[in-house]
């Protein structure tokens, strides 16, 4: 298994470490960002596979971070995690392009749990675009 990079986004100092510690156990490479601003540099200078945003940051909503995050990697996946909780958030959410949310509290089974599935869906389209270009390739060649 490749090593994944996952960002988590959220002012709580405490979700942070506690998020981190239970990523780290399955051998995550974790960052962390308690800023909306601090966020956004990390994923212009780095890449992610995944981030976990929290709504309310004390700069910025996080769900802004999801539209600035795909185009700065189009392949980052982010799962929204809030507190803040409403059928309203949930829907704007998912319909900036967020690929999943939870609301705190997490339990530790659902959060690895997610995370795993997404990543996974991310490996699984990146397989299938591979193949797809080496197909196109290989038909290409052949003509």
């Amino acid at each position: 298994m490749d090593t994944k990079f996952i960002l988590i986004v959220d002012d709580d100092k405490t979700i942070l470490e506690g998020f981190k510690v239970l990523l780290e156990t399955k051998k995550y490479k974790i960052s962390t960002a308690e800023n909306g601003r601090e966020a956004l540099e990390k994923v212009r200078n780095n890449f992610y596979n995944l981030a976990l945003l929290d709504i309310k940051l004390p700069d910025m909503e996080g769900t802004d971070l999801i539209l600035e995050f795909r185009q700065l990697n189009p392949e980052i996946k982010t799962i929204v995690v809030t507190g803040y909780s409403t059928r309203e958030n949930a829907i704007n959410s998912l319909n900036l392009g967020a690929d999943g949310y939870l609301e705190k509290p997490v339990t530790p089974g659902k959060l690895l749990g997610i995370v795993a599935d997404k990543l996974h869906e991310q490996e699984t389209e990146n397989r299938l675009y591979e193949d797809k270009v080496n197909e196109l390739l290989g038909s290409s060649t052949q003509e």
